[in-house]
């Protein structure tokens, strides 16, 4: 999937580019690829059975940063789709995961990183010093699931402008991907609501119930 190659690029950095590439290294990044298209589309069944041959591909490295870098790419996917939860599969492996590894995991958790360390597309966003900064910063991101989970993070941070609500609906969306566009659509109807802004939270809910259909 096209869309998921930034993040899982992510994975294979540092692991050097020589051809023929091992194995391993193809495994994982098109189960890894595959998963996250499937978790975006709301298929569980698909996405565990990826996720489980990239964490099989990865640990014949013997590598804890690599298998560290997956798990943080499977929990990137749930923030973009604002699933605010510990990753407990990381956790497990965050002493030996690398101070790269450990910056990235505050990020995504919306505590404060050391920004140089973040992936590139991250680096500007993380180091915004005011919302609106931050969401100009996210409207710069290419890559549509790097957009999302930067704006998952601000989100999660409190930091989310009605602008990054809109703009990330609309790049859920544009993708066909379920999970987050229902996610995104929700914060939307709900800041409607809360604005007394009748008209508008119904529309909003017209437009859950389609793409849940």
């Amino acid at each position: 999937m096209k869309k998921t190659i930034v993040i899982a690029a992510l994975l294979l950095a540092g692991c050097g580019n020589n051809p023929p590439a091992p194995d391993w290294q193809m495994n994982a990044q098109s189960a890894i690829e595959r998963a996250t298209a499937a978790y975006m589309a709301g298929n569980t069944r698909i996405e565990a059975a990826e996720t489980k041959r990239a964490r099989e591909a990865l640990a014949s490295t013997g590598k804890a940063e690599l298998v560290a870098r997956a798990e943080l790419i499977h929990c990137a996917a749930r923030v973009a789709s604002l699933v605010f939860e510990d990753c407990p599969a990381y956790e497990k492996l965050a002493q030996d995961a690398g101070p790269a590894n450990q910056a990235y995991a505050a990020y995504l958790a919306g505590r404060t990183s050391d920004h140089a360390l973040l992936p590139e597309q991250h680096r500007t966003v993380a180091a915004a010093t005011s919302d609106v900064a931050a969401a100009t910063a996210v409207q710069a991101i290419a890559d549509p699931l790097s957009r999302l989970v930067a704006s998952g993070v601000l989100l999660r941070a409190g930091k989310a402008t009605p602008q990054l609500i809109a703009d990330a609906v609309e790049t859920a969306s544009a993708q066909g991907w379920r999970r987050p566009l229902l996610a995104w659509l929700g914060v939307q109807a709900m800041r409607a609501e809360q604005a007394g802004d009748t008209a508008e939270a119904q529309r909003i809910k017209r437009r859950i119930a389609l793409v849940g259909s």
